[in-house]
């Protein structure tokens, strides 16, 4: 088994306050999506199982731990949820995180370990928090119909809509 690709050695970047670097980070994304990516809900999106998120971002050692700055971009697989096609589609999220040493807050900021960060949970937290909730094909999309199924955006499939016979009183005010 490999070293994580998201774990940076940061010794010699906290003994000089104010320097910064750049890294580039690849791999796949722990818990962003189900194994089996068959088995997707209408209405909610993963990251394939297998995919992998790039982070790309600027590291700035200030006093007491590091600031990470740049960019997370990570593949989403998902099901329009008005006509049940499947879409996919490409994050690009922007990130301003702080790693700190000793006891801290997990809202505050993620914790500097034996001089290493790990950008696995940052990565994961700004994917997680940024899929679509309810994915559409496409922002006009019309739907299935309710009646026959017919995919509303080939076209209109002639059914009319039920009376609901609650109301057929008021429909000879019509």
């Amino acid at each position: 088994m490999g070293a994580d690709p998201f774990v940076v050695q940061v010794a010699r970047l906290r003994r000089a306050p104010g320097l910064e670097w750049h890294e580039v980070r690849q791999g796949p994304v722990e818990m962003a999506g189900p194994l089996d990516v068959k088995g997707i809900d209408p209405g909610r999106s993963v990251v394939p199982a297998g995919a992998e998120a790039t982070c790309d971002v600027t590291l700035r050692a200030f006093s007491g731990g590091i600031e990470v700055e740049g960019t997370v971009t990570a593949p989403w697989v998902g099901i329009c949820r008005r006509c049940a096609v499947p879409v996919s589609g490409e994050l690009a999220l922007a990130v301003h995180e702080r790693y700190g040493e000793g006891p801290v807050s997990e809202d505050e900021m993620y914790p500097v370990v034996d001089d290493t960060i790990d950008l696995g949970p940052l990565v994961r937290d700004a994917i997680v928090l940024d899929l679509p909730m309810a994915p559409l094909c496409r922002d006009d999309c019309a739907g299935l119909c309710p009646q026959c199924g017919a995919d509303r955006n080939e076209g209109t499939c002639g059914c009319s809509a039920p009376t609901d016979p609650r109301w057929a009183n008021l429909d000879v005010l019509r």
